[in-house]
């Protein structure tokens, strides 16, 4: 059976939640643990979500923030829908839906 997988990437909810609202305040922080990134880079790990980072970045995030990385990231999981074929499905029963068709109109003559 396959799976989806996917993760959210939470570094901004940490931030917030120790006081610190501005990216630049995270260049002298992360300068150091000997992490050099640019306050563009960082803007963008902060603003979004990464699809690639460095595990030396990401132990600098748990030093500065004394978290762990399930603290800034949560992975999802989840059962991949199956498509079904023609061959071998079985047939799905009446439903309700198909009572409610209408009928022909019947048309009197005038009188």
């Amino acid at each position: 059976m396959k799976r989806r997988v996917g993760y959210t990437w939470k570094l901004r909810e940490v931030m917030a939640a120790h006081g610190i609202f501005t990216t630049a305040e995270l260049v002298p922080m992360l300068r150091d643990r000997g992490i050099e990134l640019s306050a563009s880079q960082i803007h963008r790990l902060v603003s979004g979500t990464p699809e690639r980072l460095s595990l030396q970045v990401l132990a600098a995030f748990c030093d500065i923030f004394a978290c762990t990385p399930a603290d800034l990231v949560t992975t999802t999981a989840e059962n991949a829908g199956v498509r079904k074929t023609a061959t071998g499905d079985v047939p799905a029963p009446p439903s309700a839906v198909a009572k409610l068709r209408p009928r022909p109109a019947r048309i009197l003559p005038d009188a």
